[in-house]
């Protein structure tokens, strides 16, 4: 009798242990990397290369920055429908861009540990992030980063893949445990996901200047991070809330 009761304690333990596993979703540019600071660099070494003969190419690189930064705003990084490779990326200057801004680009709070450490605790990990415009570059920048081989999967959507497709795309593959996404664009979250999804604001200063509360406000299930560690925190808050 007394094994019998042990073993179904075990067993129950062993169960909640597994419920309690779940797919952690991070978004790339702003979340993982700080692919922002180096943008202006990443488009003078650009210009360097295609237009050597180019005056002040400091300032155009500056310019150039600008109005990068400016597609980053909520309108346009809704990332709704499937976005078509506008014709001027086609360029061998952009290809280049993107390549100089993969080389530069940061890891934000020793991000690739942590993927180490979530994976450790049995969570499902993935990448979940937007394409760049060029075919195939996000995976390259991730792979040029060393963040590649860490994931579970790689989930890139804004081509082939609408980010709704693509969420239903990782429940097909995964099934309905809690779907933690993190992302430093909460606007992405608004209509989509599902009742076991719980969104995860990853505060970046360059994009968090976008951010208005009736953004937030229409988020439910909403958490914010300043820093990528506290993921651990929501976690266990996410645990605590589901016991009860």
């Amino acid at each position: 009798m007394l094994c019998d009761a042990i073993s179904k304690l075990l067993m129950g333990e062993m169960v909640c242990q597994a419920v309690m596993e779940m797919i952690v979703a991070f978004d790339f540019d702003g979340t993982l990397v700080d692919s922002y600071s180096c943008i202006e660099e990443a488009f003078r070494r650009a210009l360097e290369k295609h237009f050597h003969w180019l005056p002040f190419k400091g300032f155009w690189a500056k310019v150039l920055a600008k109005i990068e930064l400016y597609f980053e705003r909520p309108h346009f990084g809704k990332h709704g429908g499937k976005v078509r490779q506008p014709f001027f990326f086609r360029w061998h200057f952009f290809r280049t861009w993107f390549e100089e801004r993969a080389k530069l680009s940061k890891p934000i709070d020793n991000a690739k540990e942590l993927i180490r450490k979530l994976k450790e605790q049995g969570h499902t990990v993935i990448s979940f992030s937007a394409e760049d415009f060029i075919d195939g570059m996000k995976e390259h920048r991730l792979k040029v980063s060393g963040f590649y081989e860490l994931f579970d999967d790689v989930i890139v959507f804004g081509r082939e893949l609408s980010i709704c497709e693509a969420f239903w795309l990782v429940r097909e593959k995964y099934g309905d445990e809690t779907f933690v996404w993190v992302d430093d664009k909460p606007w992405r979250f608004i209509g989509r996901g599902d009742e076991n999804t719980e969104y995860v604001w990853y505060y970046f200063p360059l994009t968090a200047k976008y951010v208005k509360e009736k953004i937030l406000n229409q988020i439910p299930h909403l958490h914010v991070i300043q820093d990528l560690w506290s993921i651990f925190d929501v976690i266990e808050r996410i645990k605590q809330e589901k016991k009860t």
